[in-house]
């Protein structure tokens, strides 16, 4: 037996084989939506997540039909029915492999992207926030009139002719059906290249295509997703075996953690840190994984026990080089970064703007650098969050509204951040900024300086 076919036979047991859905399967779970609807974003793909009853609403647009709108009035999806437009939506998205978790609930944070950060630490106990619930925030009624757009392109998707010139990426090999195992491998050969494709889950989606496309631009060789064993080859010279065993500690167990995270930014502004509120979300970070991921793999497992022998992801040393051109590219989702010589050395997939707060255009700098920065809210040059109308300081941690990483740009307000939630990279809407995972952005920042060039690519 080859050393990659027991390498194969190791992986495949090591992570369990999930199945998959389609998008449009899992929409139609939902049991508000009429049978075989689907729904699509303003940007023409079917949504690849479900959205929770608490965090959208059901409301009629000025043509009359349904759309999924958040708690800020933005619409995240049209309900589309079984007919002419929902086939052709189908047949667009047939072969990009979607995967459609239904645990993935929409909670769009109420975040403003466009504040000051800074650096700053803060110590100490973290509250129980369970016995002092937020308000719900106020929700604006949809505006009475939306763009409209023509009834055979009902997603908006934009026209061929008109779409933004930019360099063509080699094209990547259609995924055919592959088992969590194997595309958990490919995931963690980008992951490890610096081509991120976002957290770790076992499923194949767009970020992981983006990934590669831009892995093949790099390095001018072709990368065929389907062909395991050679990707586990160049895994066993790049950090091993994709998944790993990890001990928790005493640490990990200890925290701090909180309990809950508020969405009122007043009440965030209350805790001393926004930490994490699990030791899976902090073990999930700390590996590049979806939590709901790092479950599957460890069944049963209880986290908070140190001495608890668990799997994880084994994401390998970070990248390292010098970068000097950062390229946001609005319309894949993808930021590029480029060394002094001009090559591609590191890509991550990213959300940049929205057509209510878009990003900027053109190109700026990097101005300055903080890492677990803390966060201020004013709602003179943010967004009204709430019934928030004084400025608001909130703490550093992982759960802020940009996360552990803020690289602010020398246009004022914006920057490139983390998340505090990395599953929905690339997926959802920005207020301005570019945000990607923190550990993503962690990695970009270390390879950056001040005067870094940022071009925007709409």
């Amino acid at each position: 037996m080859t050393f990659v076919s027991r390498t194969r036979l190791a992986v495949f047991s090591a992570v369990s084989v999930l199945a998959l859905a389609t998008a449009a399967e899992a929409q139609d779970s939902f049991g508000r939506l009429p049978p075989n609807s689907v729904l699509v974003t303003p940007q023409g793909e079917i949504l690849d997540y479900m959205p929770e009853s608490g965090d959208v609403r059901m409301m009629r647009d000025g043509r009359g039909r349904t759309v999924l709108v958040d708690s800020w009035g933005n619409v995240v999806a049209t309900v589309m029915g079984s007919g002419r437009q929902g086939n052709d939506v189908r047949r667009r998205e047939r072969n990009r492999d979607v995967y459609t978790n239904p645990d993935y609930g929409y909670s769009d944070p109420a975040f403003t992207d466009q504040g000051y950060s800074r650096p700053g630490d803060v110590t100490g106990s973290i509250p129980d926030y369970r016995d002092s619930a937020p308000r719900n925030v106020e929700r604006e009624e949809l505006p009475a009139s939306l763009p409209m757009q023509d009834e055979n392109d009902m997603a908006a998707l934009p026209p061929e002719d008109n779409a933004p010139a930019r360099q063509t990426l080699p094209s990547v090999a259609q995924i055919t059906k592959k088992s969590s195992a194997e595309i958990t491998a490919l995931q963690v050969f980008l992951d490890r290249e610096g081509f991120s494709p976002g957290v770790i889950d076992g499923k194949t989606g767009s970020n992981v295509t983006k990934a590669i496309e831009a892995w093949q631009q790099a390095t001018g060789e072709t990368l065929d997703p389907n062909n395991t064993d050679d990707i586990l080859e160049r895994l066993r010279f790049t950090g091993g075996l994709p998944i790993t065993t990890y001990t928790i500690t005493a640490a990990d167990a200890a925290g701090p953690y909180v309990a809950s995270i508020p969405e009122d930014y007043a009440h965030k502004a209350v805790l001393p840190h926004l930490s994490f509120t699990s030791t899976t979300e902090m073990l999930g970070e700390k590996f590049h994984m979806d939590e709901a991921y790092l479950r599957e793999l460890n069944p049963g497992i209880d986290f908070t026990i140190p001495g608890t022998i668990i799997k994880v992801i084994n994401p390998g040393e970070a990248k390292s080089g010098k970068v000097t051109r950062i390229v946001a590219d609005k319309y894949r989702k993808q930021v590029f970064a480029y060394d002094e010589a001009g090559t591609l050395i590191a890509a991550y997939p990213a959300t940049i703007g929205s057509s209510d707060t878009p990003s900027p255009s053109g190109t700026v700098q990097v101005d300055r650098i903080a890492l677990n920065p803390g966060y201020t809210y004013n709602p003179k040059i943010n967004f009204k969050q709430g019934e928030n109308d004084k400025v608001l300081t909130l703490q550093p941690g992982p759960n802020g509204p940009v996360g552990t990483v803020w690289i602010a740009l020398s246009k004022p307000t914006y920057g490139i951040h983390g998340t505090p939630e990395p599953s929905k990279i690339g997926k959802t809407q920005s207020h301005g900024c570019v945000r990607l995972t923190n550990w993503d952005a962690t990695e970009l920042a270390k390879m950056v300086s001040v005067g870094t060039t940022v071009e925007f690519l709409d």
